[in-house]
């Protein structure tokens, strides 16, 4: 029996094969808009690791406070104007109370009304019309220092 031996392929030459570009649009290399990368740069936070920014964190912490601050104090507006609305309410209120009270109090100071409420105590109403009174002052006797 023969012995098993290894057999080298022959080699075989191909044909080279030239690769076309289709007739399509070149590629450009597009330079980046600068707003566009400052954009990214906050987005991925490579911003953050820049001097400049670490430079200017004390004026972003300020206005930071500032906004903080505009904030607070529109709740507050809106706290007052609340307080406002329910104040002048609240007098409206009281003013139609107190024209009530004085359109009763007339009523019951009437003299008529008045003469019904003290008949039942004897009372009789007077019908003698009452005098006038007149004071003459005494320029005479006034003290001279």
């Amino acid at each position: 029996m023969g012995s098993n031996s290894y057999k080298e392929p022959e080699e075989v030459e191909q044909p080279e094969v030239v690769k076309e570009e289709p007739p399509t649009k070149k590629k450009k290399k597009r330079k980046q808009n600068p707003i566009l990368k400052a954009v990214q740069s906050v987005m991925d936070g490579t911003i953050l690791t820049k001097d400049s920014a670490i430079k200017s964190l004390p004026f972003v912490f300020f206005l930071a406070f500032i906004a903080i601050l505009y904030i607070a104090n529109s709740y507050y507006a809106e706290k007052k104007i609340i307080q406002i609305e329910k104040i002048k309410k609240e007098l409206k209120e009281l003013r139609s109370e107190s024209i009530e009270n004085k359109s009763k109090l007339m009523l019951c100071s009437r003299q008529s009304e008045v003469f019904k409420r003290i008949a039942p105590f004897g009372l009789k109403e007077s019908v003698v019309p009452p005098h006038k009174i007149i004071a003459i002052n005494d320029t005479s006797k006034k003290v001279k220092n």
